[in-house]
């Protein structure tokens, strides 16, 4: 279950996205190896790139910054910034660790499509990215 730990006007913080207890495990465990002061909160965020349009970029940051949307899950600070908000609202961030791939997996509702080597994303028709490169370089698929 989600705590708010500010709430911006306007917004449904208990929607936007979900951390899982798993995923929570891991990102305290990697948090707590990094310098004190440089891993506060895990931002979450979408960028333009990628063969399909957007990528997600998950790291860590200092703290939040003005705008951002700040949420707490299993006691890992997550921020999102105003712009990827609407692109992320409703996904789910967890952590899979099988006999053929390990890693954070993010579960978005509003992706349409993605690139074969599931490195990017499109969104519903009518959403433009932010200015892109020519390919994600993971599965050489090119604009």
């Amino acid at each position: 279950m989600a705590t708010i730990e500010q709430t911006n006007p306007g917004t449904d913080e208990t929607t936007l996205v979900t951390l899982t207890a798993r995923a929570a495990t891991k990102v305290t465990a990697i948090m707590s190896e990094e310098p004190a002061g440089d891993a506060e909160v895990l931002r979450i965020a979408v960028q333009g790139g990628g063969c399909s349009g957007f990528e997600y970029a998950l790291g860590f940051d200092r703290g939040a910054q003005a705008g951002d949307h700040e949420i707490e899950f299993h006691g890992v600070k997550v921020v999102v910034d105003p712009f990827s908000a609407p692109y992320l609202k409703g996904s789910t961030i967890d952590f899979l660790e099988t006999l053929k791939e390990s890693g954070f997996k993010i579960d978005n509702p509003n992706v349409t499509s993605a690139c074969g080597c599931g490195s990017s994303f499109q969104m519903a028709e009518g959403e433009e990215a932010p200015a892109v490169d020519d390919g994600c370089g993971s599965c050489g698929h090119a604009h």
